[in-house]
């Protein structure tokens, strides 16, 4: 089959594989008709985490059922289904609390699993014609047959639930004002998400206009940070109160508002921009060391944090990877019925033999690419 592996930074190529294929009786094989470039697959493309060469990226898949394992009693082929980037077993202490994102079986010595990423277990990635599916009744959602809402759907498997988890973890309730650090895909579905969840006005903060422009036309007020301290911007939007609550969908190599690469700095306009006694969610990726980072301290996964104005405020900070199952069922009825349209966003769709380039113009932010499918 072909797929896109990873050859070193920057270095990227679309070539052939052994086929994917039933390795255990809990497997499955799903064709992949979509599967998503994502803002963390750059993480590894630029070198700034320790894939192994000749990986196979993608862990945003959705497809058709090709081929089950004996064990597989839910599944059968030509089965339409989204794939949470979760692996997880279904049965360990954190599968059966929900918490799907922290599995303790499918990664031995780490909680947590995923397709065709750094540090994430062995599995390959689904930017490829076919996917091995590990435990698949318990980790596939069924879909719709047919093609509808495929752009909508492709977003379950991560930033979809990811984007909703970030509002979750901040506490927000019905008429809570709520920031958003970041219009990336995953900002963008926070805010998505927010609104949906009744925010009562949602501020999304970044300095690409295109992205901007996307969050205004799902209703957020735009933020653009190159314009002067988003701390400041906030405050004076919200008539020196601050927000309700805030999401962080940055991650480590976030940058401040001069542009220099700062990790910790989109935490840190959080603590100063969310109101007393509300609440922080952080989805964006931290990672415990990143050997590219420009000190020491960001070397060794760590970044100055005010924790004296964090604690006087009284604040509450959740943080973590989304357990997906715990959110795609609701979310896909919410697609299904008209209720949320995540497929607005997307900017490309491609075929597996573009991939090469789609990483390079979405890595150099090149303007107007944001969500980049591709569709092997």
């Amino acid at each position: 089959m072909r797929a896109l592996v990873y050859n070193g930074p920057k270095d990227v190529a679309v070539v052939d594989v052994p086929d994917a294929r039933v390795e255990a009786p809990t497997d499955a094989v799903v064709r992949i008709t979509t599967t998503n470039i994502c803002g963390s697959d750059l993480h590894m493309y630029e070198g700034r985490t320790d894939i192994e060469t000749g990986r196979i990226f993608g862990h945003e898949n959705m497809g058709v059922v090709e081929e089950v394992g004996s064990g597989v009693t839910r599944l059968k082929k030509g089965d339409r289904v989204s794939l949470p980037f979760n692996i997880a077993c279904g049965h360990c202490r954190n599968c059966m609390r929900g918490r799907t994102a922290f599995c303790l079986e499918t990664n031995p010595g780490t909680a947590g699993a995923a397709y065709g990423f750094a540090d994430m277990g062995p599995y390959q990635g689904g930017q490829a014609e076919y996917l091995r599916v590990p435990f698949a009744d318990f980790n596939a959602l069924h879909l719709p047959q047919g093609t509808e809402h495929e752009n909508d759907f492709t977003m379950l498997s991560d930033i979809f639930p990811t984007g909703w988890h970030g509002v979750e973890l901040s506490g927000m309730e019905p008429g809570d004002s709520v920031v958003v650090m970041g219009a990336g895909p995953v900002g963008l579905m926070a805010a998505l998400s927010a609104q949906v969840r009744g925010a009562s006005v949602v501020y999304v903060v970044d300095r690409a206009p295109d992205r901007l422009a996307l969050a205004e036309k799902m209703g957020a007020v735009a933020v653009d940070d190159s314009k002067g301290d988003p701390v400041e911007q906030i405050m004076e939007l919200t008539d020196g109160v601050g927000t309700d609550r805030g999401v962080e969908a940055v991650g480590w190599q976030a940058h401040d508002h001069t542009g220099v690469e700062k990790p910790g700095t989109t935490i840190e306009t959080l603590v100063q921009s969310v109101r007393a006694t509300g609440g922080i969610g952080v989805v964006g990726v931290f990672v415990p060391e990143d050997p590219g980072a420009a000190t020491e301290e960001a070397k060794e996964g760590r970044f100055a944090f005010p924790y004296g104005d964090f604690w006087f405020k009284g604040l509450s900070m959740a943080t973590g990877q989304a357990n997906v199952k715990a959110y795609n069922r609701q979310l896909r009825d919410l697609i299904i019925t008209g209720k949320a349209s995540p497929g607005s966003i997307v900017s490309h769709e491609l075929g597996l033999a573009d991939a090469v380039d789609a990483y390079k113009n979405f890595d150099e932010r090149v303007d107007g690419w944001t969500k980049v499918l591709l569709h092997p």
